[in-house]
């Protein structure tokens, strides 16, 4: 007598975390991004399919071979040609727009990009894919450097009207709220916060930005505090 299971295998699997949606044009708590733990190079790839997908030949001839493919790839697309792989296509798209029909090229104003479409086999396949959501992801911007060029420490001093940079993640000043800007905060009086000059004898950083990591702005600014302590140089006062 037959036995006929009727569970599915599972043949492939995308792990996700879970971010805030602080996007004012998407609706829902939460978007999902990819966890993926590295991306594959050429040689891993061809590694798997000699090792898993069963390739018989040399995987030294194959590495070569899918290198020229793709060189090969990028020049016709240089070209101006799309190219269609079967499970993707790639297209040339020149952007921006053009005053006027006799309007040269400009590479700033009209950048050339390339755009992936997904073919219906590539779709196809995603019907089998298992989507595991792993909690929410770690998304705090952070501050972790301010250098003052003028005096030429990191993470110390503050000169008043010299120059400085600063190093962290997502941490662009953008939005369209009064408050956006680079503000001093005095360590001991929270309420004594002005922006990007002060004369305070101890100092802590913060930004509040929209900015989020594409061109849309956040529905609410958000602030990022420096962890450290910045002293005013007082020698260049």
């Amino acid at each position: 007598m037959a036995i006929i299971n009727s569970v599915s295998e599972v043949l492939h699997r995308i792990r996700v975390k879970l971010y805030p949606n602080y996007l004012s044009t998407v609706e829902g708590a939460y978007i999902t991004r990819t966890d993926n733990e590295a991306s594959l190079s050429i040689e891993e790839i061809c590694a798997a399919l000699k090792n898993r997908g069963g390739f018989t030949g040399s995987y030294d001839d194959l590495v070569e071979h899918v290198r020229q493919f793709f060189d090969e790839t990028a020049y016709q697309l240089c070209d101006g040609f799309a190219v269609n792989t079967g499970y993707f296509s790639i297209h040339p798209n020149v952007g921006g727009t053009f005053d006027k029909t006799n309007e040269g090229h400009n590479a700033r104003k009209h950048p050339v990009t390339f755009r992936f479409r997904s073919r219906a086999p590539l779709r196809n396949l995603a019907e089998h894919i298992v989507v595991e959501v792993e909690g929410i992801a770690n998304v705090s911007g952070y501050i972790d450097e301010f250098m003052d060029v003028t005096a030429e420490s990191v993470n110390d001093v503050l000169t008043p009207g010299g120059q400085f940079s600063i190093a962290g993640h997502k941490i662009k000043v953008a939005g369209d709220k009064p408050e956006i800007g680079v503000y001093f905060t005095s360590t001991t009086d929270s309420a004594k916060r002005i922006k990007v000059q002060g004369h305070l004898a101890e100092n802590a950083l913060e930004i509040v930005t929209q900015y989020s990591s594409g061109s849309t702005f956040l529905k609410e600014p958000r602030v990022l505090e420096f962890a450290g302590e910045l002293t005013v140089n007082s020698n260049n006062e």
